[in-house]
């Protein structure tokens, strides 16, 4: 099984990685969940069914520790005072808007859910509708609406932005 599970990360690690660094916009968060992802396929391949590709899989469990890390930041979060986060937001987004593909990066993320989630697996992790409409348990026809829907929203914010 590592034999396998190696060539299956010697052929999938780099745009793994690159799925998840536009994910989630930070390199040594990347890195960590990278190698969470990795470990948690190690641990569950032989929960591999085979219904979708392998990259799907590691995406959509990439995606998943993805999540969860954001889950456990919120919670941790929510104990920080209400004018530190928008001094820091402030800061932040001031450092940010000198270049455009960052705040594209950032209006992407402002979009609701699935839209976002749809439009990071298909133009970052270039994923089939179908493979797409796997992850989330739903068709390929619900996710090319979604992702329609998702890049439609995504051009009015970047209107309302000045961006087109």
């Amino acid at each position: 099984m590592e034999k396998g599970f190696h060539e299956i990360y010697e052929k999938y690690s780099t745009d793994l990685y690159s799925f998840i660094i536009k994910l989630c916009g930070n390199e040594q968060l990347a890195k960590d969940i990278m190698q969470d992802t990795m470990l948690r396929a190690f641990t569950h391949f032989d929960q591999y069914n085979g219904k979708c590709n392998i990259k799907t899989w590691l995406c959509t469990i990439a995606k998943n520790v993805y999540f969860d890390h954001l889950r456990k930041s919120e919670s941790r979060n929510t104990s920080l005072d209400t004018a530190e986060n928008a001094a820091v937001d402030s800061f932040e987004q001031s450092l940010t808007d000198s270049d455009t593909a960052i705040r594209i990066h950032h209006l992407l993320h402002e979009l609701d859910e699935p839209y976002r989630k749809v439009l990071l697996l298909r133009i970052f992790a270039e994923l089939k509708f179908s493979d797409i409409g796997s992850v989330f348990g739903k068709s390929e026809n619900w996710a090319g609406v979604t992702y329609y829907r998702g890049k439609q929203k995504l051009i009015e914010l970047m209107k309302k932005e000045g961006l087109l």
